[in-house]
């Protein structure tokens, strides 16, 4: 993959530079946690399910990186912003079985949709980029 330039500020050569995947992998390090919960332990269709979305919003940004076209790039970005809104849908499951507290809920939510967010900027600022650069 092409070196990226954000700005003139921050050059991405690899994908741990990505602001994105490193808010998806606090993500996911928050998910794991608390997915250890015992609660989990009665439920673990859920637990496996709300850990591969997380896995997949970091994982499609570190995939991405190495595609061969900022097109397929900003496809993985797309997988990886969908399962950040994955992840929120499940917590209201884990929310309504009592698995988590709204405390909880409401931390892992908020990361999810910023985590979403960024996301979807970087891809906006790929779409510009690739539209500068025909």
């Amino acid at each position: 993959m092409e070196e990226f330039r954000v700005g003139e500020v921050m050059k991405i050569e690899r994908f741990e530079d990505i602001d994105a995947w490193k808010l998806a992998r606090k993500l996911t390090n928050q998910v794991y946690d608390l997915t250890r919960k015992d609660e989990f332990s009665r439920y673990f269709e859920l637990r496996d399910q709300i850990r591969a979305a997380a896995g997949s919003a970091m994982n499609n940004i570190a995939e991405g990186f190495d595609a061969d076209s900022t097109a397929e790039f900003i496809r993985f970005l797309r997988y990886s912003k969908r399962s950040c809104s994955e992840i929120q849908s499940e917590l209201y499951i884990a929310l309504d079985e009592l698995y988590i507290s709204s405390e909880e809920f409401q931390n892992v939510y908020d990361l999810a949709g910023e985590t979403r967010a960024c996301t979807k900027g970087f891809i906006s600022y790929l779409q510009r980029y690739a539209s500068n650069n025909k």
